[in-house]
């Protein structure tokens, strides 16, 4: 879904959709800025807390080698 203005709470479909767009959207930034900061020698105490999250927590979501598909994913995590 490709979203310009956020569609009316009163259209829940979508509204529910963009929802879900946004959280990709999110997830998709959040890899990416994730992956550079580790390629700039950033440690994961350091990602974490640039996330408002404990080291470990970052590390167990978004190490390369634990990371689930985007399309595949509960939109919850």
């Amino acid at each position: 879904m490709e979203l310009t203005t956020p569609p009316p709470p009163d259209q829940p479909a979508d509204a529910l959709a963009a929802v879900v767009a946004l959280r990709r959207l999110a997830a998709s930034l959040e890899r990416a800025a994730v992956d550079e900061a580790l390629a700039q020698g950033w440690t994961w105490a350091q990602i974490g807390g640039a996330l408002d999250q404990s080291a470990q927590a970052a590390h167990k979501r978004l190490s390369p080698g634990n990371r689930r598909s985007l399309n595949n994913r509960s939109v919850n995590n």
